[in-house]
């Protein structure tokens, strides 16, 4: 159904499903955690924490039970690769779940699946319904003695916010989806209180990936700190939207140049909540320690409005602002106010400087990540795109 996104060879495609679980159940509980912990793979939801500590934090935590939850919210506007290899590898997915249920205690894993994606659920059903019937799920997974583990697939609701791991966790108990306070962390205070690990789609298929390839592979592929490969959901204006696989720290003009958008005038990176880069810095890496992303890609071409852009993101954050924080709740409300007062011109210099304030206070006071990260394409929209900015503030202003 997806196939026709793909645009460049994916790694999973040659990937054989299975055996990267296999291998992990021939380790000790610790050794596996060693190998991701060793790839050196943040996780791919965007958020960039240490895949491996975050399994090894979860695997020394005290509780009555452990859950391994798989965000398949997938809520970020421009991305559509969990989808993908929901769709074309899911194997990869349950295997690497497996694999971190065993590694870290757990009996019991949750695809926490994007309402949206409905028409997944019963091919999901059946895959995880024929694992059963192959002994990879269920008592003594996979004829490992004492190891038991299973896969139950639960439908969010549309909530942007239930991307927040923290508001997952919420939806996952049946309560409103907000985020909580933190700490404590889920790795030892997560569902129902338990120990928990939250991990993206994308970062479980490589999980299985690594324990076949090995960590080395993965570490000598990227940046030194941000290492492996990723894929990349590009939308917009190029020649050739869809899926890519490229590695970490290739530039935006590289992607660019791939996807045909070359001549582009600018591209959001990390959706949304992510930071638009103008033209002239497309030399930049895409990586966690330059401009991070979860994998989207919208490409804007010359013809192309800013303050339309801007427009629409701020009106997507009032939106799906879960209401929990005033930093959020109002100020997203005050930062759209903004965008269309300065389309009609009626925004003067000295309130565009308030406006900014205000969204670098929201980064800073705002609850969870989410509302953090909100104000962030209208920050670098305004700090980018000035010509187009003040060219609409009154002369008098």
């Amino acid at each position: 159904m997806t196939s026709d996104t793909i645009r460049n060879e994916i790694t999973f495609a040659s990937v054989e499903p299975d055996a990267g679980l296999k291998k992990a159940l021939g380790m000790p509980r610790a050794d596996a955690i060693g190998v991701i912990r060793d790839s050196n793979m943040k996780g791919r939801g965007g958020a960039g924490f240490p895949t491996g500590v975050k399994w090894n934090l979860a695997a020394g935590a005290q509780g009555d039970a452990k859950y391994v939850v798989c965000n398949a919210d997938e809520g970020e506007p421009g991305t559509f690769k969990d989808r993908l290899i929901l769709t074309e590898w899911p194997e990869l997915v349950f295997d690497g779940m497996t694999l971190a249920g065993y590694a870290i205690g757990a009996k019991e894993g949750i695809i926490y699946l994007r309402g949206e994606y409905t028409y997944l659920v019963k091919d999901l059903h059946e895959m995880l319904e024929k694992r059963r019937e192959e002994g990879k799920l269920g008592t003594d997974v996979c004829g490992k003695k004492g190891f038991d583990f299973d896969i139950t697939v639960r439908l969010g609701a549309g909530a942007y916010i239930c991307g927040e791991e923290t508001a997952l966790i919420e939806s996952l108990e049946g309560k409103r989806g907000e985020p909580r306070n933190r700490p404590p962390f889920p790795v030892n205070t997560g569902l129902f209180g338990q120990p928990t690990i939250v991990n993206n789609v994308e970062t479980f298929a490589w999980a299985a990936t690594i324990m076949i390839k090995g960590a080395d592979w993965f570490k000598g592929i990227g940046t030194e700190r941000s290492t492996g490969l990723k894929l990349f959901s590009v939308s917009g204006d190029v020649d050739l939207p869809g899926v890519y696989e490229f590695p970490m720290g290739i530039t935006v003009a590289e992607l660019l140049e791939q996807a045909g958008g070359a001549d582009a005038k600018a591209a959001q990176i990390g959706g949304a909540s992510g930071h638009c880069v103008p033209a002239e810095e497309f030399a930049r890496t895409i990586a966690y320690e330059d401009v991070p992303t979860g994998g989207s890609v919208m490409v804007f071409g010359d013809h192309r409005d800013m303050l339309d852009v801007a427009e629409n993101f701020c009106d997507f954050f009032v939106e799906e602002s879960c209401g929990q924080c005033t930093p959020c709740r109002i100020g997203n409300s005050k930062l759209l106010e903004g965008v269309r007062m300065l389309k009609e011109g009626k925004c003067s210099m000295a309130y565009l400087r308030e406006l900014c304030r205000l969204g670098e206070t929201m980064q800073i006071a705002s609850k969870c990540g989410l509302g953090q990260s909100s104000p962030n394409a209208f920050l670098s929209i305004v700090e980018h795109f000035k010509d187009e900015i003040m060219g609409r503030t009154p002369a008098s202003a």
